[in-house]
């Protein structure tokens, strides 16, 4: 894994987690990976060394500071800007193939409704789901257009170049 994808993974596992979509100590696995890729803060380090125990207590105060260092932003899940984090991370989780377009629309939906404009198209796509024996489109339409929202809600840039330096 590069730096960059360390750093990334990093950041999505942060908004996921302050989304509470997976455990603190997944978290610590991404911090432990990204110090594996090359990436090096005291923050990081001592992010990384928690055990899964102490994770759970840990992680909330542990994480901001190793983002700062690394030149990541934590975004709280109740900001606009946290639940697009999620979003994104989400949409790059779909694309790995760790969800299946209807279980990424589904959950979208179930997060945001029709109320966050980032995925508004994803919650119309994830209606659609449920009116495909109704309709004139078919699963593989479906599919194919989700697959286009989620390659454009991870293509936008969510690390900035400095932050693959190792300042420690």
């Amino acid at each position: 894994m590069t730096s960059t994808a360390a750093a990334i993974a990093l950041q999505d596992h942060a908004a996921l987690w302050s989304a509470g979509d997976i455990r603190a100590s997944d978290v610590v696995k991404a911090a432990c990976d990204a110090l594996v890729a090359g990436l090096d803060t005291p923050g990081l380090r001592i992010l990384a060394a928690c055990t899964r125990a102490e994770a759970d207590y840990d992680v909330h105060h542990l994480l901001p500071t190793a983002l700062a260092e690394l030149g990541l932003a934590f975004c709280p899940v109740d900001s606009e800007a946290g639940q697009e984090a999620a979003a994104r991370a989400l949409a790059r989780r779909m694309l790995a193939g760790e969800l299946t377009p209807r279980q990424f629309t589904f959950r979208i939906h179930q997060r945001h409704g029709h109320q966050l404009p980032l995925t508004e198209r994803l919650a119309e796509l994830d209606d659609e789901y449920d009116i495909l024996d109704h309709g004139d489109r078919t699963l593989d339409q479906v599919d194919a257009e989700v697959t286009a929202e989620a390659r454009r809600l991870a293509a936008h840039p969510t690390v900035p170049a400095a932050s693959t330096a190792s300042p420690g």
